[in-house]
């Protein structure tokens, strides 16, 4: 269901139903950036979402009484890992991914701990990440690969 307002969003815990709603979405917002790097497998791009997810550890971004989007903040070895951050593309360029991210990096800052994520090569994401901080680690021909110290 298209969600046509960006007026009223929440974030709320993930649950292990929530997966293939998040799959869904990620298969929509990967999609561009995939098939320009020709790695675009329409199984895969929601196989290693829901090989990966932890509802544990995931956020979902619902509007309009719909799923439309959702991130994961897991734990890693010296801070955290920021993942699986899709936002309906109907929905982007509203401020919402924004809200989030501000929402997010907020609780890192507060532990002083670093947050580190990837994205994909001339993915339009990067300038958000810029914007609050990330910058660049290290990158190979498909990932850029991000950090944010504080």
């Amino acid at each position: 269901m298209p969600v046509h307002t960006a007026q009223a969003w929440s974030l709320r815990p993930a649950t292990p139903d929530d997966v293939e709603s998040i799959a869904e979405i990620r298969a929509v917002v990967m999609r561009p950036d995939l098939e320009r790097l020709g790695r675009y497998d329409e199984r895969r791009v929601r196989q290693r979402l829901r090989d990966a997810y932890a509802p544990e550890h995931t956020s979902v971004v619902e509007a309009g009484g719909a799923v439309v989007g959702c991130v994961a903040l897991r734990p890693s070895e010296d801070g955290w890992c920021l993942e699986h951050f899709y936002l309906a593309p109907e929905l982007q360029g509203r401020g919402i991914g924004t809200a989030v991210l501000a929402g997010i990096l907020a609780r890192t800052d507060a532990e002083g701990t670093p947050v580190r994520l990837n994205v994909l090569q001339g993915s339009a994401a990067r300038r958000l990440y810029e914007r609050h901080g990330f910058v660049l680690e290290h990158e190979d021909p498909v990932d850029v690969f991000m950090v944010r110290a504080r």
